[in-house]
């Protein structure tokens, strides 16, 4: 089997709207903080859609809707600014998957997360000083998130990775079995 899952080149508007849906509704029930599957959508998004449009509009559009629920809050444009980011490094860095370079992936798009959006927090906040000692502040005072969205990132990257190949091997063996 080769270490690109085949997707298809259109998508039912029915499943799109599914996982935004699902996107959006893990962000508004109760979950630990930081502990979503968007990030994880956003690396395979990225990594597996033909289409880069779709491939930001799931994620992005879960944020949206979601926030529109939540709440808006002054670092926004930074939490999308860094999915968008997670989007199109997995289109080139994921060209070629396999379980090693997808959990890199994965490592390094919660780093990424947490450095683009500490810094909008630092930026877009009057609650650390417009100093280099205010970004740190704002660095350190992340440090407790940032646990939950390197697991997150991780479990649920490779979690969604081993359904999808899991699918593509049955539906496989099933038309070969056809043949």
């Amino acid at each position: 089997m080769k270490d690109k899952i085949e997707m298809p080149t259109t998508m039912s508007w029915k499943w799109l709207l599914a996982m935004v849906m699902f996107l959006a509704l893990s962000r508004c029930l109760p979950h630990p903080p930081n502990f979503t599957p968007l990030a994880a959508m956003s690396l395979l998004s990225g990594a597996f859609l033909r289409d880069w449009r779709l491939a930001l509009i799931i994620p992005l559009s879960a944020m949206l809707l979601s926030d529109l629920y939540l709440g808006l809050h002054s670092s926004m444009l930074f939490v999308y600014l860094a999915m968008a980011g997670i989007v199109i490094f997995s289109r080139y860095a994921l060209q070629r998957v396999s379980l090693i370079r997808l959990t890199s992936a994965s490592v390094l798009s919660a780093v990424w997360f947490f450095l683009v959006t500490n810094f909008g927090a630092w930026l877009a906040s009057e609650t650390y000083a417009a100093t280099l000692n205010g970004l740190m502040q704002a660095y350190v005072a992340g440090i407790p998130f940032f646990r939950n969205t390197l697991v997150s990132s991780v479990m649920f990257t490779l979690l969604a990775y081993l359904m999808l190949s899991t699918a593509v091997r049955w539906d496989y063996a099933r038309t070969e079995a056809v043949k």
